[in-house]
């Protein structure tokens, strides 16, 4: 009998969209009594920073494992443009979800893992700090953006800064708001009557030469797109209310 591998399996891997689901699990231990569900959220969580997160803090969308003996196998993407290049709402469920394993584990080693995954995400962003759908392009790319990761990416900050030194939170707190500043500014709908969302230019699917996913929700207001940017702005002004 082969070794399990310990971590929520989708698409046959760990993909780094998992971290987000992980309250659900740490809520049911809660509310039940039962730990089990907080020691599945906390393996999946070891296992997923142990190998969604490449050397220079870019992220994998999928790894994959060997099922007879639960060995680490490969990583993979399926939405990011190639699979060595960090897929942009990948690398924003990173910092968010660092920072909600931070919240709910306490391990101290997920805080220089959250500022550098933070960082690579950063440091690959165009001048509005709207990211492309992939961090591999940048200012000048024929390439259409992804305005949701941003707002994902903000909410990440804006929950760490809540469990870091004051000078640290300051540093997030204002990245976020100027990251908020540009969707506002250059992504909000502004005309209700052409559209039904809240925010422009986010992209679910955009098939490359590289990548095997399906062509669609390219350029298009989408649903997390608008929660996470309604998110963001709560928490900016006001003192947030955990509520998953």
């Amino acid at each position: 009998m082969g070794q399990a591998v310990n971590s929520i399996v989708n698409w046959g891997s760990n993909i780094i969209d998992c971290f987000n689901n992980l309250p659900l699990l740490y809520w049911a231990s809660d509310v039940t009594g039962d730990s089990k569900y907080r020691e599945i959220a906390d393996k999946h969580i070891t296992t997923a920073v142990s190998n969604v997160i490449r050397d220079d803090y870019s992220t994998w969308h999928t790894f994959f494992f060997d099922m007879e003996t639960g060995a680490p196998h490969h990583g993979a993407t399926c939405q990011g443009y190639r699979d060595g290049s960090a897929w942009a709402r990948g690398q924003a469920w990173g910092v968010y979800g660092l920072a909600t394993a931070y919240r709910y584990t306490k391990r101290e080693e997920y805080i220089p893992l959250f500022k550098n995954v933070t960082k690579y995400f950063l440091d690959h962003l165009p001048k509005d700090l709207v990211p492309y759908w992939d961090l591999e392009f940048t200012d000048g790319d024929d390439q259409p953006r992804d305005s949701s990761s941003a707002s994902i990416a903000a909410c990440g900050m804006l929950e760490m800064s809540r469990r870091l030194d004051k000078d640290e939170a300051e540093y997030y707190i204002n990245t976020a708001k100027e990251i908020m500043d540009s969707v506002y500014e250059n992504y909000a709908v502004s005309d209700f009557g052409k559209s039904n969302g809240l925010v422009l230019h986010s992209t679910y699917s955009n098939r490359s030469p590289c990548n095997t996913c399906n062509h669609y929700g390219v350029d298009e207001c989408n649903i997390w797109g608008d929660y996470f940017y309604m998110e963001a702005l709560t928490r900016l002004s006001k003192d947030w209310v955990q509520y998953w």
